[in-house]
């Protein structure tokens, strides 16, 4: 299959990415879509700094602001790109840094001197 399909759908170059600095995993969000103040819990399944691809439980028209809240980075306000087979690319109104999306949840700042011991009940 040599075409430029081969190019834009390969994850060679970078682990757990596809080159073009961005990271495709799972990741729970929340959303709030344009006419409503509801959250609604959506799949992000890429992320870059730019923007993400999510799963959306309705077609939102292209160019609608919406909000989208991110572990780890709060709620972004961005814009629908494109959308198509209940699936939307949302542009941030501006960059973030994915990593902090990916972090751990629990995690502590790295200042708090790295993960805490388990604790089990009767263990002191």
């Amino acid at each position: 299959m040599d075409s430029a399909a081969d190019s834009v759908f390969s994850n060679s170059g970078v682990a757990g990415g596809d080159g073009r600095g961005r990271d495709s995993f799972f990741l729970l969000a929340r959303i709030k879509l344009p006419g409503s103040d509801a959250e609604t819990s959506v799949r992000v399944r890429n992320l870059s700094s730019g923007g993400l691809m999510a799963e959306l439980p309705e077609p939102v028209a292209p160019d609608s602001t919406v909000q989208i809240e991110l572990r780890g980075l709060g709620w972004l306000v961005g814009r629908v790109a494109w959308q198509t087979e209940g699936r939307a690319g949302i542009a941030f109104d501006r960059p973030i840094d994915p990593q902090l999306a990916r972090k751990p949840v629990g995690a502590g700042n790295a200042g708090e001197g790295g993960p805490r011991p388990m604790r089990f009940p009767g263990s002191r």
